[in-house]
């Protein structure tokens, strides 16, 4: 089974690597691949450049392993939507299972996204739970949950899609605006995320207050 990891990653941080990393050892993953949005549908357009978060994604994940960064968003014009991107995955991984891994903030989210009622035609979702963040699911969503989650991991490996599963994480409330906002100010970011991310956001004047 392959997890999906998408996200702008405007930068990556800690508050995605610990919970993937997580996902991956528990749900004994055989990959982990990193999708980076090239044009995200519902926000703004990231402050760093394509290059940048490909560059800072790289550098963070040296130490990760089984781990593999795709191009295929920032490479498809148009919206990066997750339905097209695991349309293509199924594609090229016909006989893997694929698991969509999920912040629960994105879960709740879920009915706003692109098809998202036909995502579980072509991958597991694996919601990261967090002690600070309550499902709030509206009822389209609690339905699907009704129908679709599991609490064995070991029904997840015996298809390659379907199935819904919530998954304790360790809490860690960081978020790629909050780091933005501190280099905007001057400071350091340093302990957020890797400290070769950190360097290269330092090094290359990234989300520095315009003068």
């Amino acid at each position: 089974m392959i997890g999906i990891f998408g996200g702008t990653f405007d930068p990556i941080h800690f508050g995605h690597l610990r919970p993937a990393l997580e996902v991956f050892q528990d749900l004994r993953l055989e990959q982990l691949r990193w999708i980076p949005a090239g044009q995200p549908p519902h926000r703004d357009s990231p402050d760093a450049s394509i290059e940048q978060r490909l560059d800072m994604l790289r550098l963070a994940l040296q130490d990760i392993p089984q781990s593999v960064v795709d191009e295929c968003e920032v490479q498809r014009p148009g919206p990066s939507y997750m339905f097209d991107t695991l349309t293509m995955l199924r594609q090229r991984f016909a006989e893997t299972g694929l698991a969509l891994i999920l912040g629960m903030d994105a879960f709740n989210g879920l009915p706003g996204w692109h098809r998202w009622q036909e995502l579980l035609n072509l991958a597991h979702i694996i919601v990261c739970s967090r002690p600070d963040v309550d499902l709030a699911a509206s009822a389209e969503l609690h339905a699907m949950i009704a129908a679709s989650r599991v609490d064995d991991i070991s029904r997840l490996h015996d298809s390659h899609g379907g199935l819904i599963y919530i998954h304790p994480v360790t809490a860690l409330p960081i978020s790629a605006t909050e780091i933005r906002g501190i280099c905007k100010q001057g400071k350091s970011p340093r302990f957020l995320l890797p400290a070769n991310v950190c360097d290269y956001i330092e090094q290359n004047g990234l989300y520095r207050q315009e003068v």
